[in-house]
């Protein structure tokens, strides 16, 4: 059977399934005595191996199945999670996520799994060592400390549990002798597994093997190089030992020392008592975000009656409904010249009808800010604990829907952002502390809508932004004149973080702009017809607010005339159009302004912008004018006359004319005249 029609459904289905493991996950640690949120994370991890085994990712497959080794033990209530436990899971759930990617690429979706399989599988045996064991064991190869070492060449790591360790000092004290004992074959040793099967039975005739390293399963499948060793424990004296497995034919040599018992290291015992009450935290521990962790484990328990589509149809589907639209206003143009009733009233049925299909293909495109938001909570959980910092998470508004071709691209913009709050907003424990602030520092993501846009916010109590700071470098740097900077306000020099190269990072890291400054953040917003601007207040925190067209395809615009030509001005812009007497037009610093409901408005000709021939009409007492607005700044845009609202097709210019100045787009009128969509925000720029 031909497994590749089904692989775009194996992609997105395995993608779905390890997003809701992950946000089970962080849910877990929050609250590990959940059996319902573990029994959630199986039933994915489940589904997931038995769809990865049938496509043939043996791979995935046999990673997955050790996941649900370790899961199932969890929920049968045999195996308490502790922190080290997670980072394995996590680990493997990465790696899952890696070998999925591999594929949409157009890989195999092969990768090295042999570490997160040992390590579940120590896990379930109980041979895992906890971070605290791992310190431990680190510190009796260094010479510190040792629960089983040999004599004057300092001390040697076994990795032995809590189990392996009782069974030694039981046999030590009943007169057995512990031996560590590597044996190497020889290079041409054709068939190493019967080797060491040999040297297994000839020790267990003698004795008792305790541990081996490689496992005994490794040793059995030949994933070993030339040597192993093992920990044994026999009454017969190390020579007899020695020579016992000496005389097993291609041993090219055998090390056999003592295991020396020490009185356990208190210190180790109580690093892993610590280390289990650390990992154990979670019933006291503040829930994550209010919005994400319950919702996440109920979202992958609904059902629904839905059905895939591919979303290059609904873009097919758009595009065919775009020149409908066109159509649609030629028709409405035509009725209105005819004047006949008849007419009139079936293209304004016709109007309605294809008003409601507009709104539902447009619903159909949009999703849930939820697809992009789900994946923040993990990275902020990795990057704290890199960090060292302690830091929630809380999103709100994760419902929230936005047009498809926004959701692909605003999950950079925002990845940069919430880095940039943990790194440079949040404090460290101890400093926050010394500020009179709780250890664990909040950062909020919201998204909420409001008119025709959906505004997503990024807020942290952190230590805010640093003006004087900002401003000296912005200074350095050429990107202030000395002489305007005395006049900036707080707001204007927060602005210069979204300056070209801008960075107060003193030191360059990976964790939030790589000394990258924000401009690409702002770069990426206002490519998508939206504005991103921030606000600080020092030692409280620092608030970034990202506004986003709700669609790119088909906006709400006010055509308006200027001389010859027509113009499309976004709605989503427009603050209000007026008509102003000549004499309530005022000069200030050499620019034409109004005074509008109090605030002085610069006045911005179209006529003198586009460099648009004069026709020789009469100019009239009175100025038609838009005023549109760009954050908190404002504008008034001259035209000569109001055509109306209208809703238009926004068509892109082309590769030829991509650099146009304060040109977004252009569109088909109803009379088959091109129209050109202005980019507000670069006027009022």
């Amino acid at each position: 059977m031909d497994m590749n029609q089904y692989l775009d459904m194996f992609i997105e289905e395995s993608k779905e399934h390890l997003q809701a493991i992950n946000a089970n996950l962080l849910v877990l640690e929050n609250d590990p005595e959940s059996i319902q949120i573990v029994n959630e994370i199986f039933r994915s991890a489940h589904t997931l191996k038995g769809m990865s085994a049938t496509m043939g990712f043996e791979d995935m497959a046999s990673l997955t199945h050790e996941a649900e080794n370790v899961l199932d033990l969890i929920r049968n209530d045999k195996l308490k999670i502790n922190s080290d436990i997670m980072d394995v899971i996590f680990e493997s759930v990465d790696l899952i996520e890696g070998m999925v990617m591999n594929i949409m690429e157009g890989g195999d979706g092969s990768a090295d799994v042999s570490k997160p399989v040992a390590k579940l599988r120590a896990i379930v045996s109980g041979d895992f060592a906890s971070a605290a064991t791992e310190a431990a064991e680190e510190a009796v190869a260094a010479g510190e400390e040792s629960a089983a070492s040999h004599s004057e060449e300092g001390s040697r790591e076994y990795a032995l549990d809590e189990f392996s360790l009782t069974v030694l000092k039981q046999s030590k004290e009943a007169g057995n002798n512990l031996f560590w004992i590597k044996v190497t074959l020889q290079e041409n040793c054709l068939l190493k597994a019967a080797r060491a099967y040999m040297v297994f039975d000839q020790l267990e005739s003698m004795g008792e093997v305790i541990k081996s390293t490689p496992p005994a399963e490794d040793l059995e499948n030949e994933r070993f190089d030339l040597s192993f060793e093992v920990v044994f424990v026999t009454m017969e004296p190390l020579e007899k030992v020695k020579k016992a497995i000496e005389n097993i034919s291609e041993i090219a040599e055998v090390l056999v020392e003592p295991v020396e018992m020490k009185e356990a290291g208190k210190e180790a015992k109580e690093a892993e008592k610590q280390a289990a009450a650390t990992a154990a935290p979670a019933a006291a521990k503040k829930e994550a975000g209010p919005a994400q962790n319950n919702a996440a484990v109920k979202k992958v328990a609904a059902g629904g009656k839905t059905i895939r589509v591919d979303i290059e149809r609904l873009d097919v589907l758009m595009n065919l409904f775009s020149e409908l639209v066109i159509d649609r206003g030629r028709l409405e143009q035509l009725a209105r010249e005819l004047g006949k009733s008849e007419l009139q009233e079936t293209v304004e049925h016709m109007s309605r009808i294809s008003g409601d299909l507009q709104n539902i293909i447009l619903t159909m495109r949009m999703v849930p800010v939820e697809q992009v938001f789900n994946r923040f909570p993990r990275m902020i959980r990795d990057l704290a604990k890199d960090l060292n910092k302690k830091v929630n998470l809380e999103i709100y508004g994760a419902e929230t829907e936005l047009d498809r071709t926004v959701i692909d691209e605003i999950g950079d913009p925002l990845v940069h952002l919430l880095r940039n709050s943990l790194d440079h907003g949040i404090e460290s424990p101890a400093q926050r502390k010394q500020a009179g602030k709780p250890e664990e520092g909040t950062i909020q993501l919201r998204a909420f809508h409001s008119g025709n846009h959906v505004f997503i916010e990024v807020k942290d109590d952190g230590a805010g932004i640093n003006k004087d700071k900002v401003l000296k470098k912005a200074l350095e740097r050429g990107v202030v004149n000395p002489a305007n900077a005395d006049t900036l306000t707080d707001r204007q020099i927060f602005e210069l973080l979204f300056s070209s190269g801008f960075s107060t990072a003193e030191v360059i890291s990976d964790i939030s702009g790589r000394g990258v400054g924000l401009d690409v953040v702002k770069t990426k917003i206002e490519s998508l017809g939206g504005n991103v601007s921030v606000d600080s207040v020092r030692g409280q925190g620092t608030t970034f607010l990202i506004q986003l067209p709700l669609t790119l395809s088909i906006i709400s615009a006010m055509l308006v005339q200027v001389r010859n030509e027509k113009y499309a001005v976004p709605l989503s812009s427009i603050i209000e159009t007026a008509v102003f007497r000549k004499e309530q037009i005022m000069m200030a610093h050499r620019q034409k302004v109004i005074d509008f409901r109090g605030k002085v408005v610069p006045l911005v000709s179209l006529q003198e912008i586009f460099q648009i021939p004069d026709n020789g009409a009469e100019k009239d007492d009175e100025v038609a004018v838009v005023i549109v607005r760009k954050g908190e700044k404002m504008a008034g845009l001259v035209v000569d006359s109001f055509i109306g609202q209208q809703e238009i097709v926004l068509k892109s210019l082309g590769k030829y004319l991509v650099n146009v100045f304060a040109i977004s787009g252009a569109t088909i009128l109803g009379d088959g005249q091109v129209a050109l969509i202005i980019d507000c925000n670069a006027l009022i720029k």
